[in-house]
């Protein structure tokens, strides 16, 4: 694909991108953006509007062409002078001549305020935030169709990346057994100190060089295997479910369970867990979606982040030929990784702002449907009254775990999506084990997250019955 050319083709027009959230994304992002021609982002919001100015002087904006404004008269005067702008409340550059919001606060609540509120007013959404695209993204997709707009997820995360190698094997008729990305964090082996790290913790594993190779044993056993030594490490996070399960909205995929095998494994050995179990490896069926947390020594290249498909080598030949270019295949040679081994970030993401302004395209995917949600579970007892909250960056909620499940209608004793469990209150005293029903919980009256889904579920009343 030459991508020169593929916006070439669209004409001379200026594209113009807020950004929503200057958080790690967000200051990539506009970093980036300011050098892609033809784009342009005069306007920040951001909580703390001195990240938003950061941000903005990170990209080379010098500060005395930025404006810290708090109202609509404030924005259009700095708007119509050229300045960049920096706003704590993003309902302020709605009225503004901008092609698309890019929102990134990673915030479920706000990301609905926002997004909505930009469909509403005419922009294309590119939909950063996970969390809202989880719970209410099929809404947001349709009100956007409807209004002639684009919806999308945003080149440079792995939802995108990995809705772009799944339609990408399809159109070259590749048969895929699974879909999946690498965790965030790598499983780090260091054989010298015997210790395995991921993150910010460390381990001792005496007795690991047995494990680092399969030899002949199978997939299933090393699974477990592994799993067992390395307990003291996570190795299921929300926000991986909260990411494949958007790819299940776009792909019409499923997950391989509710909770994901999520092996330990190596780059090279990945094609070998993810196939079928009559191949050798974990899977009951094909055409799944799951995780793997990738294993490597210190020296070796990081998977973390990356997103691959497995496919069937029903041409042996051609197989054996790219077998011997590098492509990893199971050790019967009837599966084979493609895969992609990283995501940029807002690097990349100008990608996703072109090809929706200027090529009505959404790279996410071009329909969207709720096929899988994410649900809470409880992993110890809670007690009635209390609040829930969603802290750090894994979105963790104390006591629940997230699982993923057919989409289901978010009221009675139906689950409650995991991300509407945020600030949500326990009704009644509800035993560790047990799946939380929105029943369960009382919501606050004011969210527009809840009010999104509630129109997705009558919407797609007849697909959720």
């Amino acid at each position: 694909m030459n991508y020169e050319t593929l916006f070439k083709a669209a004409g001379e027009k200026t594209v113009r991108a807020a950004i929503v959230g200057a958080g790690e994304f967000g200051t990539s992002f506009i970093f980036q953006a300011m050098r892609v021609p033809g784009l342009e982002v005069p306007a920040i919001c951001n909580r703390t509007v001195q990240k938003g100015v950061a941000a903005y002087i990170n990209a080379g904006i010098d500060e005395s062409d930025i404006r810290i404004c708090e109202s609509e008269p404030e924005v259009k005067k700095a708007f119509d002078s050229g300045k960049c702008i920096v706003v704590a409340d993003g309902l302020l550059l709605m009225n503004l001549p901008l092609d698309i919001l890019v929102e990134g606060t990673g915030n479920p609540e706000v990301g609905a305020l926002y997004g909505d509120a930009a469909i509403k007013n005419g922009m294309h959404v590119a939909m950063v935030s996970k969390e809202t695209d989880s719970v209410a993204g099929p809404m947001l997709y349709e009100k956007a169709r409807k209004n002639g707009l684009i919806y999308t997820a945003v080149e440079g995360d792995q939802p995108s990346l990995l809705i772009g190698l799944i339609t990408w094997g399809r159109v070259l008729g590749l048969n895929i057994i699974c879909a999946g990305k690498s965790s965030e964090y790598d499983f780090v082996y260091d054989p010298d100190a015997k210790t395995v790290s991921s993150l910010d913790k460390k381990i001792s594993v005496p007795g690991f060089d047995d494990l680092w190779s399969m030899n002949d044993r199978t997939a299933a056993e090393m699974l477990i295997k592994r799993s067992e030594l390395l307990s003291a490490l996570p190795q299921h996070a929300v926000p991986d479910l909260n990411e494949m399960g958007i790819v299940c909205n776009a792909t019409g995929m499923k997950p391989s369970c509710r909770a994901f095998h999520a092996p330990v494994a190596r780059t090279v050995e990945v094609p070998e867990f993810f196939t079928t179990k009559e191949q050798g490896g974990i899977l009951d069926r094909a055409g799944v979606v799951d995780v793997v947390n990738n294993l490597r020594r210190p020296d070796d290249a990081s998977m973390g982040g990356g997103v691959f498909i497995i496919v069937e080598c029903e041409d042996q030949a051609t197989w054996k030929v790219l077998e011997a270019k590098g492509h990893p295949t199971n050790r019967i040679g009837s599966c084979a990784m493609v895969y992609h081994p990283a995501h940029l970030l807002g690097v990349e993401a100008p990608i996703s702002v072109l090809a929706a302004v200027l090529l009505n395209h959404a790279t996410g995917g071009e329909t969207l449907k709720p096929i899988c949600d994410l649900a809470g579970c409880t992993t110890k007892d809670l007690r009635a009254g209390r609040t829930l909250r969603s802290e750090g960056h894994h979105h963790v909620i104390d006591g629940v775990d997230g699982i993923l499940l057919d989409a289901f209608k978010a009221q009675g004793d139906n689950p409650v999506p995991f991300y509407l469990l945020d600030n949500a209150v326990l009704t009644q005293d509800v035993p560790a084990g047990t799946t939380l029903t929105c029943n369960m919980v009382r919501f606050s009256e004011d969210s527009v997250l809840r009010r999104l889904r509630a129109e997705q579920d009558r919407y797609f009343d007849k697909l959720l019955s």
